[in-house]
């Protein structure tokens, strides 16, 4: 088998911990990816414009996008993401622990690609996370980077 291109990831998550686990996750499902992270909705944007000590990006294949964020929250980003030819191939995982029906439906009207609700137990979250990437490397053909 041939060896995998690396998949770039931009994960926009204030929680740490998720954070954390996601990277983890990543790494144990032998996933090549290179993982960047925004904390925020406007640090997100800037990465994705590639604005100031963003100027050097790369372009993520995907982005996996929290709702719930400080300053921009996740379905403002992804408005404005989808707003932007420049950036509205780039598909969107909402990978978020709400559960709202609204929120869900914005999601989707916003053009977002999925919608994972974030299991709370550990375990439950690693294996989705394991599973996102592993659909995002043998089963989803993602757009050619610039």
């Amino acid at each position: 088998m041939s060896e995998q291109k690396p998949i770039e990831i931009l994960l926009v998550e204030d929680n740490e911990p998720d954070v954390v686990l996601t990277q983890e996750a990543f790494e144990d499902a032998e996933i090549a990816n290179n993982l960047h992270v925004a904390g925020d909705g406007v640090e997100a944007l800037q990465f994705l414009r590639r604005e100031g000590h963003f100027a050097n990006a790369p372009r993520p294949d995907v982005i996996l996008l929290d709702i719930n964020m400080p300053r921009k929250n996740g379905l403002e980003v992804l408005a404005e993401l989808k707003a932007d030819p420049e950036l509205r191939a780039i598909p969107v995982v909402v990978l978020t622990t709400s559960q709202a029906d609204e929120d869900i439906l914005k999601s989707y009207q916003s053009h977002a690609s999925s919608y994972i609700v974030k299991p709370v137990e550990f375990g439950q979250f690693y294996s989705a996370i394991e599973a996102l990437g592993k659909y995002m490397l043998t089963i989803v053909r993602l757009p050619p980077r610039e």
